[in-house]
């Protein structure tokens, strides 16, 4: 299944979904979609692999390299970071909501999904 259809489905599965985006490990969009602005969806996704970048050089100096997702929550969104592969990430973000648990449960399957389109 194309990256992009994996992204529809996942916004579409999660209540106050703004957009997701699959990056590759320089903060380059692979493929988003999303109800907001393309150019803020992709830097968003840029800066969200620099902090996903800066944690998995904590996480390896602390001899884990098991991240699997980091959750930003500001007064207005939350946004999801999870690892694919070493060289790719996905960002979702969504209204701040009640929906976080949903949110990361449609985000894994995601992840299965392209982590197999990819590999």
């Amino acid at each position: 299944m194309p990256f992009k259809a994996l992204l529809n489905a996942l916004v579409e599965r999660v209540p106050g979904a703004q957009g997701a985006i699959i990056a590759d490990w320089e903060g380059e969009s692979v493929d988003h979609v999303g109800i907001m602005d393309d150019y803020d969806l992709k830097v968003i996704g840029a800066h969200k692999g620099v902090i996903l970048h800066n944690m998995r050089e904590v996480v390896d100096r602390l001899g884990n390299d098991d991240l699997r997702e980091i959750v930003v929550t500001t007064r207005q969104t939350q946004t999801l970071i999870l690892p694919v592969t070493k060289e790719y990430y996905l960002v979702l973000i969504l209204d701040r909501s009640d929906m976080l648990g949903r949110a990361l449960l449609e985000a894994r399957r995601c992840i299965l999904a392209l982590h197999k389109e990819i590999v």
